[in-house]
């Protein structure tokens, strides 16, 4: 089995450019994509057509229900077991998508975490009720570690809590104890480089075609079934169109702010895909059309 990566800002053309490469190169895609992870989130996800997934077999896209927890740590897992169906199938395996972030996890590694019981999850849970507080006794054990955390980053808190609870040790000396180790070597790299004048017109016309496919009834029918609690529901696409339903923009507000949110995150995507990776090939669409290959 041999692998790649497609990576680059959202509305580039990854997708069609990963099912046309694995079509010609005999191989499953696996998506790196925080929205597309999740079941019935179709629209606002803007992911593959059914039709495109039956094409092509696609791995990290409709896994988990919005409700359901998803991390790095996840997501590790769930490429383990990919790599091992690719390896079975004797098929080679596409990794695209564009949250990058979950590709570098696979290049650099991550820290294996203590064992935590469900017991503990409950009992950080509940000391975590008071967020301020537990991050100031979490500062005072480890100010090393936590002056990089946010005393509103919920999660990352609760990761250092888990960790502290668990180990006995202070995350920092957690994480000197057990360094990350690479899972990926040597893995090719392919970034679409894309004009923000061009990549802009072609967010403008996805967000104009999401909402004719019903971006509206899709976060109404998400917001019923799932509340506003989960992170999926504070993406870009969904806390818009729940301002609008709030009566706080207008229909064209709303689209207009839809495309401007997704501009500013596609230039944080291409911004970190510049400084995070080492020898990528960046092109444009077209030439890496004619040059992508395992070889």
């Amino acid at each position: 089995m041999k692998q790649l990566a497609i990576i680059g800002p959202t509305a580039s053309g990854k997708s069609d450019l990963a099912i046309e490469m694995a079509q010609k190169y005999n191989a499953y895609i696996l998506s790196i994509d925080s929205l597309s992870i999740y079941k019935e989130i179709d629209i606002v996800s803007a992911k593959p057509s059914k039709e495109e997934l039956e094409s092509i077999k696609h791995f990290g896209i409709n896994e988990l229900y919005p409700n359901e927890y998803f991390s790095v740590e996840v997501f590790i897992q769930l490429y383990k077991e990919v790599q091992k169906q690719s390896q079975k199938d004797e098929k080679n395996l596409i990794i695209v998508g564009g949250t990058s972030f979950y590709l570098k996890s696979l290049l650099d590694g991550i820290s294996p975490l203590p064992h935590i019981s469900d017991d503990l999850k409950k009992d950080v849970e509940q000391k975590m009720k008071n967020l301020q507080s537990y991050y100031k006794k979490l500062e005072n054990i480890d100010a090393e570690y936590m002056q990089k955390i946010s005393p509103n980053d919920r999660y990352r808190i609760e990761k250092a809590a888990l960790i502290y609870e668990a180990s006995g040790v202070t995350p920092s000396e957690w994480f000197r104890q057990n360094p990350p180790q690479s899972i990926i070597q040597d893995l090719k790299i392919y970034n679409i480089d894309i004009d923000r004048e061009t990549l802009r017109k072609r967010i403008e016309l996805r967000t104009n075609k999401m909402y004719e496919m019903g971006l509206i009834d899709e976060v109404c029918y998400l917001e019923q079934k799932y509340t506003r609690a989960p992170n999926a529901m504070k993406s870009i696409g969904v806390i818009e169109v729940l301002d609008y339903l709030n009566g706080k923009t207008t229909q064209k507000e709303m689209l207009e702010l839809i495309t401007i949110h997704t501009a500013q995150l596609a230039k944080r995507q291409q911004t970190f895909n510049k400084t995070q990776f080492k020898d990528t090939t960046t092109a444009s669409l077209d030439t890496l059309k004619k040059n992508i290959t395992f070889a």
